[in-house]
């Protein structure tokens, strides 16, 4: 009896672990339920049902891609740093290997062989030893100017953000020759037109790095300055998601009308949300009220207009991305962020709360606000995530894409929580128990059956004395036709 019933719980137990669902209520409501009359003869077509579990699969697949970080770190001056002190990798070998895949679609095109330094570095950006990549762009710099070989140093050699700042600066006086030569031959061909996009990513990633090296070393406003003319010289390059830094560098200075100015126009419908948008769009509502806030007077007199506007905007931003409110009310510590992040995902909390939890703290009231109310946007969200409320579904996928991006010191954060059902945990330790009472029965039987006696007595003494009682209490003429009935 006890094998089978003990594989059964295994299974379950796996198959809830992979899937986080019970094989066995997924059978029972897949393949019983229709035979059970469970199904509605008037519903509609099972084609467009399929067809509706299709576009939501897709929606799912979308809303996991894996994006790059607007607001990475630099591994030489950073990473390396924290690795020096700790002895811990902040960077796992998933998020690495995406960076590889960026810098060799973003710095690399099809003419590269036609000259040296670009070949080497080709060559380069696919090496996997630091110290390797390193070697090839001294090698490319011997042979002339290279504006991805300043790059590369700049991020994984220079261990101080000054360092990096002077080899951006080599990087863009190189990156502005090789862009001015191939917009003038960017007709001529579709190679010459290839290596004209390859020279504008250069430029721009090179530009807006040296923006961060100014935003890091305390000159916000030029910072600003150098993120506003390149969204302006590049309009169309919103793949580096250059605002996300533009609206951290404006919260810096507390220039809320400019914070508010971006919001306007990329807290659009038709563009794509992330945490910083959603967060910074509550937190701004936040600030208008949050410092004379007050739970108890709030439930006394209700939420104002200007209240109730704010809460709604946390409750827009938790639903989301529903692990920042830990981060930033530091229930949860923080790392360093990943170079990737996933939006709606752990690894995107990380990144937003490592960056504005500051600005949160300098907002009064605003952490306090957002500590009273975040939880209840979960009493608005149905449950099970079939269906979002202000969004999309919550994907399922975030949990293991951020456990690729996260380094394994860190505890990931799950949206939802899964439950083991309680059918799983009731066949887990009945199995346990009749698997333990089969064996020790085997092992020692005549043990067993004294201790099954003993414990039998014990179970039946209370009834033995009630009946005891019930003889002596009763007279023996009526006892004895009762016991005859």
């Amino acid at each position: 009896f006890s094998p089978p019933l003990l594989r059964v719980a295994i299974f379950e137990w796996w198959y809830f672990r992979k899937y986080g669902t019970s094989f066995i209520e997924q059978v029972s409501v897949s393949h019983l339920r229709p035979l059970l009359g469970g199904v509605d003869s008037s519903s509609p077509s099972n084609s467009n049902t399929s067809s509706g579990d299709t576009e939501s699969s897709r929606q799912s697949v979308s809303e996991c891609k894996v994006w790059r970080n607007p607001l990475n770190l630099f591994r030489g001056a950073e990473y390396n740093r924290y690795t020096w002190v700790t002895g811990r990798e902040p960077l796992t070998y998933y998020d690495m290997n995406l960076s590889a895949q960026d810098h060799q679609t973003f710095f690399t095109c099809d003419t590269d062989h036609l000259r040296p330094a670009d070949a080497i570095m080709q060559k380069a950006w696919r090496e996997r030893n630091p110290q390797a990549r390193i070697s090839a762009a001294h090698e490319a710099l011997e042979l002339e100017d290279c504006a991805t070989a300043y790059i590369l140093l700049a991020e994984e050699e220079a261990t101080t953000i000054v360092e990096a700042e002077k080899l951006f600066k080599q990087a863009l006086k190189a990156g502005e020759s090789c862009y001015r030569r191939s917009q003038q031959l960017q007709h001529h061909g579709s190679q010459y037109e290839a290596q004209h996009r390859r020279d504008t990513n250069v430029l721009v990633y090179i530009k807006r790095r040296l923006a961060m090296c100014s935003r890091k070393l305390g000159r916000t406003r030029e910072a600003v300055k150098m993120m506003r003319d390149l969204m302006k010289e590049f309009p169309l390059l919103s793949m580096f998601n250059i605002h996300e830094n533009l609206l951290e560098s404006l919260l810096e200075l507390q220039n809320y009308a400019d914070v508010q100015a971006v919001l306007a126009k990329y807290d659009d419908i038709s563009l794509p949300k992330s945490a910083t948008i959603c967060y910074t769009a509550a937190l701004l509502k936040a600030r208008a009220v949050s410092d004379k806030f007050s739970p108890e007077a709030a439930s006394r007199r209700g939420l104002s207009t200007a209240e109730m506007n704010a809460v709604e905007a946390i409750h827009r931003a938790v639903e989301f991305n529903p692990h920042v409110p830990k981060y930033l009310l530091e229930m949860k510590s923080l790392i360093l962020p990943p170079e990737h992040i996933l939006k709606r995902g752990d690894s995107e909390a990380i990144a937003y709360a490592f960056f504005h939890l500051q600005h949160w703290k300098r907002v009064e009231g605003a952490l306090n606000l957002l500590h009273c109310t975040w939880e209840g946007t979960f009493r608005m969200i149905p449950y099970p995530l079939e269906k979002g409320h202000l969004f999309y579904p919550y994907p399922i996928c975030t949990e293991t894409a951020d456990r690729e991006l996260l380094p394994m010191f860190h505890e990931v954060s799950v949206y939802p929580k899964k439950e083991l059902p309680f059918f799983i945990l009731f066949t887990a330790g009945l199995c346990s128990f009749t698997a333990m009472l089969a064996l020790l029965t085997h092992q020692f039987p005549e043990l067993m059956g004294v201790f099954a006696k003993a414990f039998l007595s014990t179970l039946f003494a209370p009834l033995n004395f009630i009946m005891e009682k019930v003889e002596s209490i009763l007279p023996s003429s009526l006892w004895h036709q009762l016991t005859r009935i």
